[in-house]
């Protein structure tokens, strides 16, 4: 199936002020693309990769929860776990911030083997206006619900974008469950 599989309240919102606190301290750095590119014309963000270690093990656990339930429920696919570590996206108003469309299979290593993606709203959606995260795996955009704490699996291969943020400033966390290349 390729329709997105919705997670809601994944996270409290003291959930997600605490992985957002993380992502500060762990210092924020210009997102790239697969291989290490550049291209602000593509993707407008800045992104921090949170380490695996006891301030984040709870992160982990709920995610490799929600993957599974969302893997059961939705895509049935051959997963053996995560190669890469959490992900936190800032997108910020004054800047455009926003990530055109893509898939999240690449030509790394890593991104080769990446099977599905999670992606929790870390934001108060009131903080921001824009930045909707729409996923296109069938030809029907779905834009994802942007309650703070709510998350959404889709296969990583699909189509997806995070529209332009047009005031304020809105922050993700992103997950990928890796596993055999799809034949």
């Amino acid at each position: 199936m390729l329709t997105p599989h919705a997670l809601p309240a994944l996270f409290s919102p003291e959930d997600c002020a605490q992985v957002i606190a993380l992502a500060e301290a762990a210092s924020l750095a210009e997102a790239r693309l697969v291989g290490g590119r550049r291209q602000s014309e593509i993707r407008r963000a800045r992104i921090a990769w949170l380490d695996d270690g006891p301030e984040t093990d709870w992160i982990s656990a709920r995610l490799a929860r929600a993957f599974a339930e969302a893997n059961r429920a939705a895509f049935d696919f051959a997963v053996e776990g995560f190669d890469e570590r959490a992900q936190v996206a800032l997108y910020d108003g004054s800047e455009q911030g926003g990530f055109d469309w893509h898939s999240d299979v690449g030509d790394g290593p890593l991104a080769r083997r990446r099977k599905l993606t999670v992606v929790v709203q870390l934001s108060d959606p009131g903080d921001y206006e824009g930045g909707g995260l729409e996923i296109n795996g069938d030809g029907r955009p779905r834009v994802a619900d942007r309650a703070q704490g709510a998350a959404i699996a889709f296969p990583a291969f699909a189509l997806h974008r995070v529209a332009p943020v047009t005031r304020g400033r809105r922050w993700s966390l992103t997950l990928w469950a890796h596993g055999p290349s799809f034949r």
